[in-house]
């Protein structure tokens, strides 16, 4: 059986968790739109790019985790069941999930300090174009 290659399954993984993250806006009550609404609040750290490499790739990286929305989805889901929803946190979480998982599906992932074409699911942009490296990537 042929084997799939971690790019490719981190990129089709990324498809689902895009799919799931419709389905529970949905299933939440929360507006469909919402998604699409905050898609480009999420990319706002890119703006540590301007201070250089290093910072730009910390900036983007911390926003482009999974970490920060799944601890605003549970404190999102913590408050629901206690009887106190917090619709705008549960929204916030599950649209910066959809940001993510959409980048990552696209082949968008977490950036090195090379620059911002360099990440861990390979080149982008020009860097991709332009063919792999002496260093074999």
């Amino acid at each position: 059986m042929p084997q799939l290659d971690p790019v490719t399954a981190q990129r089709a993984e990324a498809v689902a968790v895009a799919a799931l993250a419709v389905v529970v806006t949905i299933a939440a009550g929360y507006p469909w739109w919402s998604l699409l609404a905050l898609f480009l609040v999420f990319d706002l750290p890119m703006l540590g790019y301007l201070r250089g490499p290093r910072v730009g790739a910390v900036c983007y990286n911390a926003a482009h985790s999974y970490t920060l929305p799944a601890v605003l989805g549970a404190v999102a889901v913590a408050s629901a069941a206690s009887g106190d929803r917090i619709d705008w946190l549960g929204v916030l979480a599950v649209a910066w999930a959809f940001h993510i998982a959409v980048d990552r599906a696209l082949g968008y992932g977490l950036k090195t300090t090379e620059g911002f074409e360099h990440t861990h699911l390979g080149r982008i942009g020009r860097a991709r174009r332009a063919g792999p490296a002496a260093g074999g990537d």
